[in-house]
């Protein structure tokens, strides 16, 4: 599978003198797949997705986007191929009502209006938000807000979308649907997500995790791969989810429980193989 983004060589700071926030990164990242960057707070995880979507440019190093240089020629023909989902949906709404903050970045594209009410009824179906079209966005609750901030990207049909921390603010509950809703999407529609976040649970539904520390990558892999890793994660400040403690503390018991084992579910699973044995 080819690579829709790459990274070479990329340093970026904030300030001319200040201390570097990306020290000289290279990584790629596969079309039509799911990819988690994570570290602790101040890692430079946010800063990539910023540098991706040509809000920041590095100082040193080549980004690339669907094969093309991101430049100050190109940005703009890059922007459209990429979608971002901030933390906060507030900063993201303009418009009076749903319908109108989907159809915003339509508008700004010059997109036909039969289009555009076409995309803004199968972008709110998609988030199950369509029975809220003329609500005011800014009385809605928080997953329903990032549900019409999802809404709003998804009408424009990029290649990549990115999930800026998008989830940080909601329950587990509501974090929980926002990513059943995006998974699903993706696989619909042959996106490339990037999920860019602190959380561990997140990693799970991922094809192949980016982990970041102090600017550098310090470790890539498939989920399997990153959570068998659990010390070596609380060392730079993250935690490891429940359900992959509780299986290997079940493992050191003498439990034959796979490392493979990630999820409550598969957890779940696995323990009632095993009650069904005995």
């Amino acid at each position: 599978m080819s690579s829709i983004i790459k990274f070479k060589d990329v340093t970026f700071q904030y300030e001319e003198n200040g201390p570097k926030v990306l020290k000289n990164i290279s990584f790629s990242i596969k079309a039509n797949e799911t990819t988690a960057i994570i570290g602790h707070n101040g890692s430079g995880k946010s800063t990539i997705a910023k540098l991706m979507n040509g809000l920041l440019v590095p100082q040193e190093g080549e980004i690339y986007i669907d094969g093309i240089q991101l430049t100050d020629d190109t940005v703009w023909d890059i922007r459209q191929k990429i979608g971002m989902v901030f933390q906060n949906p507030d900063n993201q709404f303009v418009g009076t009502t749903v319908r109108d903050d989907v159809a915003f970045g339509m508008e700004n594209r010059g997109f036909p209006r039969q289009l555009m009410i076409e995309r803004i009824e199968e972008a709110l179906q998609s988030v199950q938000m369509a029975s809220y079209a003329g609500h005011e966005p800014h009385r809605l609750s928080g997953g329903q807000k990032q549900r019409v901030a999802i809404a709003g990207i998804f009408a424009l049909q990029p290649k990549v979308m990115i999930l800026d921390e998008a989830t940080v603010m909601l329950d587990p509950i509501g974090r929980k649907e926002i990513m059943e809703t995006i998974t699903k999407l993706r696989k619909e529609e042959n996106l490339t997500l990037i999920t860019v976040t602190h959380d561990l649970e997140e990693v799970i539904q991922a094809d192949y995790v980016i982990v970041l520390n102090e600017g550098e990558i310090y470790q890539e892999g498939t989920p399997e791969e990153i959570l068998k890793e659990g010390e070596a994660l609380r060392s730079i400040g993250l935690d490891y989810p429940f359900s992959v403690q509780l299986a290997k503390a079940l493992r050191q018991k003498g439990l034959p429980i796979e490392d493979d084992t990630l999820t409550q579910e598969q957890l779940l699973e696995a323990l009632w193989t095993l009650h069904s044995k005995t």
